[in-house]
């Protein structure tokens, strides 16, 4: 029996990629801070699609977290695809001192824990001969971010390791692919009034259930960057075309709190 673990999965994109991937067939374990919310997820995804499911709650902004997650699910279980979608950012300014508890967070949740379990993924998923890794970045990891600065900075590194450990795979039936992303409907951006940003406030907002549906097609097709929808496209893409000080101005017009 293989398992797919999924981080960040009490809400938002974490809890459509669950219900998406139970239907699929996958047995499940799921990952978050609020274990309340994975057991109402894991009693809903037994009764609806007889999945087996497994929750481990954990923290990942704690260093040691991920490498315990990984103990724990791996433990016995075969993991054939991980999606590492457990995220925090914060909107406001970098000098302000008072955000450094929240972006010190986002690093170590973000980039620190994500390449962890990815690590533990690709070394075990090697040694098996198959598997795959469906990273959650952003657009927001194309191009810098001012009042976001943190954030987009975790989701350029993502962007940046997926490519390179895909490339690194190339050849082998591991399978390393980044989703993409820009504003959703979920919960993430109520976090430090990030929803009140100018762009949140004049702009309608795709769903978690159809970005996700976007990713786990991309993941399984065997694409290495997954940009969903035509708005998203334009962001990732246009910044190559002009130059770098201009998109980050306009990029920070549009993150700055109304």
């Amino acid at each position: 029996m293989t398992w797919t673990l999924i981080t960040g999965a009490s809400e938002g994109l974490g809890r459509e990629f669950a219900r998406i991937a139970a239907k699929d067939g996958h047995q499940l374990i799921l990952s978050a801070r609020q274990e309340d919310k994975l057991q109402a997820l894991a009693t809903d995804l037994r009764a609806n699609h007889g999945a087996e499911v497994v929750v481990i709650p954990a923290d990942l902004a704690h260093a040691t977290e991920a490498e315990r997650l990984w103990d724990s699910a791996s433990m016995g279980r075969t993991i054939s695809v991980l999606v590492n979608n457990a995220g925090l950012g914060r909107n406001g300014a970098f000098a302000d001192p008072a955000g450094w508890p929240r972006e010190e967070a986002t690093l170590a949740v973000n980039a620190v824990a994500l390449t962890v379990l990815m690590k533990r993924a690709v070394v075990a998923m090697t040694a098996a001969g198959q598997g795959a890794v469906l990273n959650v970045a952003s657009v927001a990891g194309f191009v810098s971010g001012p009042q976001m600065a943190v954030y987009h900075a975790t989701k350029a590194y993502v962007l940046s390791l997926s490519e390179a450990v895909a490339d690194e795979l190339r050849g082998t039936r591991v399978r390393i692919s980044v989703l993409c992303p820009g504003a959703t409907q979920t919960e993430f951006f109520k976090a430090d009034n990030a929803e009140k940003s100018s762009f949140l406030t004049r702009m309608p907002l795709p769903t978690a259930r159809s970005v996700a549906e976007a990713g786990w097609r991309g993941m399984k097709s065997g694409r290495r960057i997954i940009v969903p929808g035509l708005n998203n496209k334009i962001s990732a893409v246009l910044p190559r075309f002009l130059p770098r000080s201009w998109s980050v101005r306009v990029t920070g017009m549009l993150l700055r709190r109304r």
